[in-house]
């Protein structure tokens, strides 16, 4: 009889401890998870330790398994019976909690069958043989398939505005990084590059420590994640028509003007992924080019609390967001100086600030890439970036491309690192779906 066998995972944040836990449910195998900070199950959006984070989606939909739906929910009245309330948003740090309960529960029910790896993989060989992976200390793991669960990529390594990260303490590149937010002091003036979910997570974590300053969020368009509306109505799924890309936005703002558009956005919601696909490269272009920014906007919603308290700082003044780009920065030692042009201007404009921070979120093109693993697989051919530059090429079945075009055998990808196969998937509904499919299909053979 064939020993079972075994399962590398690179990456143990939510897409990575999901992934392990289904495959521990579903196969016989012996699965690796394998972890460079040493913290399995939480992955940065998880792992924040400030309260004001909250989830983005309501609690009811929140489950770990897309085949029990309320498993969060009574993870919750279990636990945090105060937050059990389906469709409220609970904190992200407790979300992490339940996920790394999710991962232990497996684990003590798969005695010989888990082992966690702390570990940076570097460097991973794929081959019709197994696969071979070697680490930043020097050790080498085999397995007979690897999955790549990597997560969303660091910040842009070159930093924003102009700035070069590390040069002063006055410009934070990463702001997810320990402590990064530590040297902001309590009366700063601060600018925020970017106003999307990032910038929104700063303005609360330097809310929630204390920070009395004035803070200016600056994108080109100024555009603000919108909050869930706490009245809508729980959508059903309505397909959409089957035609060109803009006669389908056509039909979904006909749509929203209907039934208002958080609720059109909630109904089309499960038609997305097959609407990525159908699109041609054309099509696809065209949407990232023009549309992604208004698409971000209302598909990434907060939850309603964190739409009020953005709300409040900028009522209050202590918040303002502004369309427009940067020209120039420069360091000083009295502080940062900014020559940035509002959109549609023609004058700029000459502001300082004590602190600068990057909001612009992850890096979205693996090729300026800073990350050791990253590197070898673009730079040995052993994967290869999508056209649409969002993640790494994936085939149908989450095998990852290589150099040349051709889907390993053995090497496969995960989560938001494939997001130019599906589109939408950053968020948990569609992650525990991909991995669970992709752990049925491992269990067919």
């Amino acid at each position: 009889m064939a020993s079972p066998e075994t399962i590398a995972i690179v990456g143990a944040g939510y897409t990575g401890a999901l992934l392990a836990v289904q495959l521990l449910r579903r196969t016989p195998a012996r699965v690796l998870l394998i972890e460079r900070r040493s913290v399995f199950g939480l992955g940065l959006a998880y792992g924040t330790g400030c309260p004001a984070h909250l989830l983005n989606v309501r609690s009811g939909r929140m489950s770990a398994f897309p085949d029990d739906a309320s498993h969060f929910v009574r993870w919750l009245q279990d636990n945090r019976p105060e937050l059990a309330d389906p469709d409220g948003f609970a904190p992200r740090m407790v979300y992490g909690e339940y996920v790394r309960a999710t991962l232990d529960a497996q684990e003590a029910a798969s005695p010989g069958r888990f082992e966690r790896v702390s570990g940076e993989v570097t460097a991973i060989d794929a081959d019709g043989q197994g696969v071979q992976l070697k680490l930043a200390d020097g050790r080498r793991l085999s397995a007979d398939r690897c999955v790549l669960a990597l997560g969303n990529a660091p910040p842009d390594p070159a930093g924003a505005a102009g700035l070069t990260p590390g040069a002063s303490d006055r410009f934070i590149n990463d702001p997810w990084a320990p402590g990064a937010l530590a040297t902001v002091k309590p009366a700063d003036e601060v600018l925020l590059i970017g106003s999307g979910l990032t910038m929104i997570d700063v303005a609360l974590a330097l809310d929630a420590q204390g920070w009395l300053g004035r803070a200016l969020a600056l994108s080109r368009r100024g555009l603000l994640p919108r909050p869930h509306d706490a009245t809508q109505s729980h959508a059903q799924p309505w397909p959409p028509v089957d035609a060109s890309l803009s006669q389908r936005a056509k039909a979904f703002r006909a749509r929203a003007r209907t039934i208002g558009w958080g609720e059109a956005m909630d109904e089309i919601r499960p038609f997305n992924q097959a609407l990525w696909r159908a699109a041609d490269s054309s099509e696809r272009r065209r949407f990232l080019r023009h549309l992604r920014p208004w698409w971000d906007v209302h598909r990434h919603r907060t939850a309603t609390e964190i739409g009020a308290r953005i709300q409040a700082m900028i009522e209050a003044r202590t918040l303002s967001v502004g369309a427009g780009r940067v020209v120039k920065a420069e360091t000083r030692p009295a502080g940062v100086w900014i020559d940035w042009r509002p959109r549609g201007a023609t004058e700029t404009r000459h502001d300082r600030f004590d602190r600068v921070i990057n909001c612009t979120g992850p890096l979205s093109d693996l090729n300026r890439s800073p990350d050791p693993l990253h590197r070898d697989l673009l730079d040995r051919g052993v994967a290869r970036i999508d056209r649409e530059r969002l993640g790494l090429d994936v085939d149908a079945g989450l095998r990852v491309i290589d150099g040349e075009g051709r889907a390993h055998r053995r090497l496969y990808a995960v989560g938001p690192i494939t997001r130019g196969e599906a589109w939408e998937i950053i968020a948990v509904p569609e992650i525990r779906g991909q991995v669970a499919e992709l752990a049925e299909r491992f269990a067919r053979g």
